[in-house]
């Protein structure tokens, strides 16, 4: 399910209702991180709800968004709060970004699981992200070279890691980048001495889950902000949702809608 990330998925229920036809259709892109709640959800909202059919994409937070304020989808989910620029983009053709907390995530360094690493400091994540740290051999590994695995800079999830992580410092040029977390995952699970990124929602065991200054990570830690690359994620409608879109967003936001969100292994904010 999580391999083809940046194809459209469309989660249709085709009920044995031969000759009944839906009555209206919600429409959700954005984030792949948020993808694998968004799916669900909508698998569950639909079996509730069966003549309302709702599409889901992931094509990225800021593809999401934009598609949000172009009018091509109804609600935008996304893994970082709307830019300034986005914000103003939308004003200026009469769309009101308005950001709905569904979930919460804790973004975590993988790595092959036969490293001998269990543990680094977000120090550490940062010098290797810029460049400063280069072998495995300075983190008390191989001596072999780091293959650096990150996010495209449209992503909400490298956003969120240039932030809490590199502080402001570029990414080595070198840095593989990919275009998902599914991506990040498999491309680790297939290089021994890779270190990537990935939402707490995508942990397989393909990848080893490294602690950060002796922290693991956990939906505690996340819940509780210890976790030092936590985020909350977002869907955005068009200011104060009405109709299909508010009883999805009310749906998420539900007990239901939060047990979904902890099946998928991100964190309920409730």
């Amino acid at each position: 399910m999580k391999k083809n990330l940046t194809i459209l998925f469309t989660l249709l229920f085709a009920f044995a209702f031969g000759g009944i036809s839906f009555a209206e259709d919600l429409r959700i892109d954005g984030s792949t991180t948020v993808l694998p709640i968004a799916q669900k959800a909508a698998e569950v909202f639909m079996k509730k709800n069966p003549k309302i059919r709702v599409f889901v994409s992931g094509s990225g937070s800021g593809t999401g968004i934009k598609a949000l304020i172009d009018g091509t989808t109804n609600i935008a989910t996304s893994s970082r709060e709307a830019k300034d620029k986005e914000v103003a983009s939308g004003k200026a053709k009469g769309v009101t970004l308005t950001g709905h907390e569904v979930a919460l995530d804790g973004i975590v360094p993988i790595v092959h699981p036969s490293m001998k690493i269990n543990d680094i400091s977000l120090e550490q994540l940062r010098d290797v992200y810029n460049g400063k740290i280069r072998s495995w051999k300075q983190l008390g590994g191989p001596d072999r070279p780091i293959s650096v695995v990150s996010r495209d800079t449209s992503s909400g999830t490298y956003e969120v890691w240039e932030e809490k992580v590199l502080k402001g410092d570029r990414v080595r040029p070198d840095a593989l980048l990919v275009a998902s977390n599914g991506q990040a995952v498999q491309t680790v699970a297939k290089n021994r001495y890779a270190l990537g990124y990935i939402g707490i929602g995508y942990i397989e065991k393909t990848a080893k889950v490294l602690k950060v200054n002796g922290k693991a990570a956990s939906p505690a830690s996340v819940r509780d902000g210890s976790w030092p690359v936590a985020r909350p994620l977002y869907m955005y409608t068009n200011g104060k949702p009405a109709g299909i879109i508010a009883k999805f967003i009310d749906f998420m936001l539900s007990k239901e809608g939060q047990k979904v969100v902890n099946e998928v292994k991100y964190v309920s904010i409730k």
